[in-house]
C-alpha cells in the first residue's frame, strides 16, 4: 500500500510540532508508517462488563476491562456527548460528564489519546438519536429552518463542554454512520448538500475549541462515490474512516466481515492517499465475542495489508450482559487478545 502522504505528514509534523493537535497527528502518522495502529475502546474508563464508576468526583480512574485482561490501558479512550445538548448531568449511557472530563484529562496525562462522538437527540421531534420518524430534521436545523436557533444552542453546549476540558487534543467524530438509515442525520433523511451543510455548521461552531481533530466515518458498506458525496471537504476533515461490525458468528459472517473490511479499507486508504489524510477504523467489533480467537483469527486478517492509524471497538455495557466488544478479566478471548497485542501491529498505552 502507498504511504507517501503519511510519510509527508509525519515529516511536516516533526518540523513544526508546536501544538497538542500536531502532536496527536504525528503520533497517529508514525504508528501507521510502522505498520501499527492505536487500539481504542469506547467508554472503557467509565465502566466494564461487571463494574461501573459510582464516585464520579473521586474515582482514581485506574481501571478498564482491557487493562484487566492484558495489563495495559487502550491507547485511545472513547467517549460520547449524547445528552450534553439537553444539559443533562450524564450522557445517554449514564456516564457523568464531570467524570468524562476528569477521565479524558487523566488519559491524556498518562500519554493516551481521546476520541469523542455525539449521539445527539432529535431536535425536531424530541426523540432519541434513533428517532427517524421525520425526514426533515436536518433541514429544520440548517440556517432558515425552524429549529436552527435551538440547534445552535445545542451545539454551543457541546462547545462549552469541550472547552472546559482545557484544550486537550480530541479526535472529534460527529454525525457518524451517516450513510445508514438508523440516525436522524442518515442519508435517507437528508441529501448530500444538506449533510455537508450540517457538517460545516458544526465545524464553524466548534472553531473556538482548541486542538480538535475531525474524523469522518460513514458505514463501511458505502462505495467511494457515495462516501465522497457526503464528504464535507479537505479543510474540515483530518481523518477519513468508517464504521463496520461483524454480524453474528458463523463461517459466512466471518468471511463477509473480512471482505467488507478489506473493501472499506481499500476505499479509505485510497481517499487518504489522494487527499493527504490519515485513515482509521472508527468503530468495529463482534458483540458478545462468541469467537475466542476473534482478535487474531478475524480482526487481524481483516486489517491485513492496510495501516489504519487507529482501530476502535465498541463498549462493554455493564447494564446489558451480552453487549460487549472488548476482553475483560478471564474472558475466554483474553489469551487471544494478548496474542493480538503481541503480533507487533497493536499499540496500547504502554
Amino acid at each position: 500500500m502507498k504511504i507517501k502522504n503519511l510519510i509527508f505528514l509525519a515529516i511536516a509534523a516533526s518540523i513544526a510540532c508546536s501544538s497538542p493537535r500536531q502532536n496527536v497527528m504525528k503520533t497517529l502518522s508514525e504508528a501507521s508508517q510502522k505498520g501499527k495502529f492505536l487500539f481504542a475502546h469506547q467508554d472503557g474508563l467509565s465502566y466494564g462488563k461487571y463494574w461501573t464508576v459510582k464516585d464520579v468526583l473521586n474515582d482514581p480512574i485506574d481501571r478498564s476491562d482491557v487493562k484487566d485482561a492484558c495489563g495495559s490501558f487502550p491507547a485511545i479512550a472513547g467517549f460520547d456527548l449524547g445528552g450534553i445538548e439537553l444539559k443533562d448531568s450524564a450522557n445517554l449511557d449514564s456516564v457523568s460528564f464531570e467524570f468524562m472530563r476528569r477521565a479524558a484529562k487523566k488519559h491524556i496525562e498518562r500519554g493516551g489519546l481521546v476520541t469523542i462522538s455525539w449521539h445527539m437527540r432529535n431536535p425536531l421531534t424530541g426523540g432519541t438519536t434513533w428517532d427517524v420518524s421525520s425526514n426533515r430534521v436536518v433541514e429544520s436545523v440548517l440556517e432558515g429552518g425552524e429549529n436552527h436557533q435551538k440547534f445552535m444552542e445545542w451545539l454551543g453546549r457541546g462547545v462549552e463542554f469541550l472547552k472546559s476540558m482545557g484544550g486537550i487534543p480530541i479526535i472529534f467524530r460527529p454525525w457518524h454512520e451517516n450513510t445508514a438509515d438508523w440516525f436522524w442525520w442518515g442519508s435517507p433523511y437528508c441529501n448530500p448538500e444538506q449533510f455537508r451543510a450540517l457538517w460545516a455548521l458544526t465545524y464553524e461552531a466548534f472553531k473556538e475549541v482548541d486542538n480538535l481533530i475531525w474524523a469522518f466515518s460513514p458505514t463501511g458498506k458505502c462505495g467511494e462515490e457515495e462516501y465522497m458525496k457526503f464528504y464535507a471537504g479537505d479543510d474540515m476533515v483530518d481523518i477519513v474512516g468508517f464504521d463496520s461490525y461483524q454480524s453474528g458468528f458463523n463461517p459466512d459472517s466471518v468471511e463477509k466481515y473480512i471482505e467488507l473490511m478489506q473493501s472499506a479499507l481499500e476505499m479509505v486508504s485510497k481517499i487518504a492517499e489522494e487527499r493527504g489524510k490519515l485513515y482509521c477504523v472508527a468503530e468495529t467489533g463482534l458483540e458478545g465475542l462468541p469467537d475466542p480467537q476473534w482478535w487474531t483469527g478475524t480482526l487481524l486478517k481483516a486489517l491485513e495489508g492496510y495501516n489504519p492509524c487507529y482501530v476502535l471497538v465498541w463498549r462493554n455495557a455493564w447494564e446489558r450482559p451480552e453487549h460487549y466488544y472488548a476482553p475483560f478479566k478471564d474472558s475466554h478471548d483474553s489469551e487471544d487478545f494478548r496474542s493480538f497485542i503481541a503480533s507487533g501491529r497493536v499499540q496500547m498505552l504502554d
